[in-house]
């Protein structure tokens, strides 16, 4: 009897500290996402920051249709929109992947007119612009990876066992990877209609 309620402490104990350390570790992998979502966020952040720069150096130095302005101002505000529903869980990162191919063709759109405009082209302003606006795109290329990486890891102890058990009970759920969303593999069209 002695040795049989032992054994039950024994194996009740190892529960326990299996749980604790199961349950510390999911948290910790998932404060591990949430901080390269925010990393993500930061560069997307810088881009979204550059973006107005932009529309006013190429406002003031060609004459162009104010619908091209106009479009690359809103899809700005609805791929910011759409990355931070994502950062409060309202939103999923495919909406904010669609968001930013908008964002994407628009950018294009306004980028295209430096070959119609020598002047625009030749603004150093412009051309700053365009080459902090390239690194921003590498940045957020590997902050998305990183991402990617870190998610993996946490669905990885979310799905085998015995993290699933106890992520289960503890209310941890996979979460979304950054993949391409339908559409993105066709680069923008400009057309200026020359």
């Amino acid at each position: 009897m002695k040795y049989a309620l032992l054994a039950i402490l024994a194996l009740f104990l190892l529960g326990g500290f299996s749980a604790m350390s199961s349950y510390n570790g999911l948290v910790s992998l998932e404060e591990g996402v949430d901080a390269e979502w925010s990393n993500v966020e930061t560069q997307y952040q810088r881009r979204f920051d550059l973006i107005p720069n932009l529309v006013a150096t190429v406002q003031g130095a060609a004459d162009f249709e104010r619908e091209t302005l106009t479009a690359v101002t809103e899809a700005r505000a609805s791929a910011f929109n759409a990355m931070k529903a994502v950062g409060n869980g309202t939103g999923s990162i495919a909406d904010f992947q669609r968001s930013n191919m908008v964002l994407g063709g628009a950018m294009n759109g306004m980028l295209g007119y430096s070959e119609r405009y020598p002047e625009l082209k030749a603004n150093q302003n412009f051309s700053d612009l365009q080459a902090q606006l390239e690194g921003t795109e590498n940045r957020i290329s590997v902050a998305r990876k990183k991402f990617n990486d870190t998610v993996k890891g946490y669905n990885g102890k979310v799905r085998r066992f015995p993290g699933a058990l106890w992520a289960g009970m503890f209310g941890f759920e996979q979460r979304e990877y950054f993949e391409s969303v339908e559409g993105s593999e066709a680069a923008p069209t400009v057309d200026f209609g020359s």
